[in-house]
Order: C-alpha cells, then sequence, then structure tokens
C-alpha cells in the first residue's frame, strides 16, 4: 500500500461494530489501545501505511471475543499490538493482560483463558477452532502501559518488515442473522397500570406516579434518578410487562437527562419535539387517554 493512498474501509469489514476506526484493509498491523481512546485518536491521525485497524477495548470476555473475529475476517492481519492503560483502575477488568495471555497460552480446555487475572476471561461465544486459529496465525505483541505514539509506530514498522504474507482465510462456521427492528402495531396495557413521569426542577427530583387502569393514583414515587424511582416501582410489582418495563425506563432517562439539562420534557415526545406540538395520548397506556397531558 501507498503511504499517500486515502483511507479508507473496506466494505464488509469489520463484520461486527465497535470502537476502533478503520484505516486500510490490506495493512498487516492491528493496534489496540486498551482503554485509551485518546492514544487511538493519535495513532490514526499518525496514518501508517502499515496501520489496519486501531481501537479500543474494555472488557476481558465480549471484547476480546469481538476484537478476534474482526481480525480473523481480515487475513492481511498477521500482527496486534496491545499498548495503552489496561483498566483494573477504571472498571476492574484486565482484557489486555487477558489478551496477551490468551495469545501465549490458549484455552484451558473449556472457555476459560490459562494465565489470565481478569475478573472474568472466558470466551464463550468462540469455537476452539477460531482461538487457535488465531493463536497461529496473529502475533500478539505486549506494549501495555506504553502511549508514545513514536515507540508505538516503530513496533508496527518492525512487525511490517517481518510481514510474511496474508493468512489462509478463516470461516467462521457459526452466523448470526441480524433482525431487523420494528415498532409494535398496537399498544398494550400494562394490567397493572401506567406510569406518568414528572420532572420537579424546583427540587431537583424525578416524580414518578403510577395509575391504575381505571385513572386512580396509587402510588408516587421521588428521587435524583431514574434508578432510583424505577427500582421500588418494580419491587412493588408495578410493571408486568417487558414492553412497559422497557418504555418506563426510557422515558424516566429522558426526563433525568433534562432535569439535568434544563431541556424541557414532555412524555413520550420525540427529542426535537416541543411541548405544544405534541398532541394527548402518552402512549403508556391505552387506557389513560393522556389525560396527564
Amino acid at each position: 500500500m501507498c503511504p499517500t493512498e486515502a483511507v479508507e474501509a473496506r466494505a464488509g469489514w469489520p463484520p461486527l461494530p465497535g470502537a476502533y476506526t478503520v484505516l486500510r484493509y490490506q495493512a498487516s498491523v492491528a493496534v489496540c489501545t486498551l482503554t485509551d481512546e485518546e492514544l487511538a485518536r493519535r495513532l490514526v491521525s499518525a496514518a501508517s501505511a502499515h496501520l489496519a485497524i486501531v481501537g479500543t477495548l474494555q472488557t476481558e470476555n465480549l471484547g476480546i471475543e469481538r476484537l478476534m473475529l474482526n481480525v480473523l475476517a481480515n487475513p492481511h492481519i498477521r500482527f496486534l499490538l496491545v499498548c495503552g492503560s489496561d483498566s483494573r483502575q477504571q472498571i476492574g477488568h484486565l482484557p489486555g493482560h487477558s489478551l496477551v495471555a490468551l495469545s501465549r497460552s490458549g484455552l484451558d480446555g473449556g472457555t476459560r483463558i490459562i494465565g489470565a487475572a481478569g475478573k472474568r476471561p472466558v470466551l464463550r461465544n468462540l469455537s476452539p477452532a477460531a482461538v487457535e486459529h488465531f493463536r497461529r496465525t496473529v502475533e500478539v505483541t505486549d506494549l501495555i502501559g506504553i502511549a508514545q505514539v513514536e515507540t508505538i509506530l516503530d513496533a508496527v514498522q518492525e512487525c511490517a518488515d517481518r510481514y510474511p504474507g496474508p493468512a489462509q482465510p478463516f470461516e467462521a462456521k457459526r452466523v448470526i442473522a441480524t433482525c431487523a427492528g420494528y415498532l409494535p402495531r398496537q399498544m398494550v396495557s400494562d394490567p397493572v397500570g401506567y406510569f406518568v413521569v414528572y420532572p420537579d426542577r424546583a427540587r431537583g427530583l424525578l416524580s414518578l406516579e403510577h395509575y391504575q387502569n381505571n385513572g386512580v393514583l396509587d402510588r408516587l414515587f421521588e428521587g435524583k434518578t431514574a434508578a432510583e424511582v424505577y427500582t421500588p416501582a418494580i419491587e412493588q410489582g408495578l410493571v408486568s410487562r417487558l414492553d412497559h418495563a422497557a418504555y418506563l425506563g426510557r422515558e424516566l432517562a429522558r426526563a433525568e437527562q433534562a432535569l439535568r439539562s434544563g431541556q424541557p420534557y414532555v412524555q413520550d415526545a420525540a427529542p426535537e419535539q416541543r411541548a405544544d406540538q405534541v398532541l394527548a395520548g402518552c402512549g403508556c397506556s391505552s387506557s389513560c387517554g393522556g389525560e396527564h397531558r
């Protein structure tokens, strides 16, 4: 690849979404900066001709699985540099240490990474064949703790100089089909009742009112965060449908954000709608009639 060629992502790769930037499909080196997002941005800006992809990694299980599947989907990637800060101090995991341990020792015959010190270094969504193909075809270099762009780019160049050519492509046998999202054809009332969400700006609190389906108010919850009001509501058995629980979480998150930011909040309104643009009808229950509007 010519160093002056425009940075471009290949359609169809990587197969899985994640916190990464694609540079060149036919480049031979991938870089994982662990929790250091700023380091990832600086490496992308350097635009080395040998970098295929640069991204971060937060967990030693699902995160590693996604990273490996994306790397395996590109046979040109033969080197993976692991750099930046591991995440023990931030969230209690050690994905960098676990990834290096995996490359060195593999799995224990089951799904656990041998020698990994992370909290849950277990890979349940990768076949043994995928793990062994990764270990056989991708050389992992431990640069954990290093955040100097020049040092990392020197390591990238050293790897590129030893490029043995593309590996034999790995064909994953397990394919998860994408399910297109959709909306329900009609609203279904929760037999337990419905909620009205109100941000009380004067007191800096969220108010969550629960009504029986005949319109009688029977509960009132107050708290500073969404979790503080939906937790007792759930524990008291006031949500019996999963779609109602999802709706309640969405509206409380919107109300909490509005309370913090000072932006207006109207229950069921799209973010760009103003209160005076919203018609009656809350959608939280077909029996409430939108009377709280």
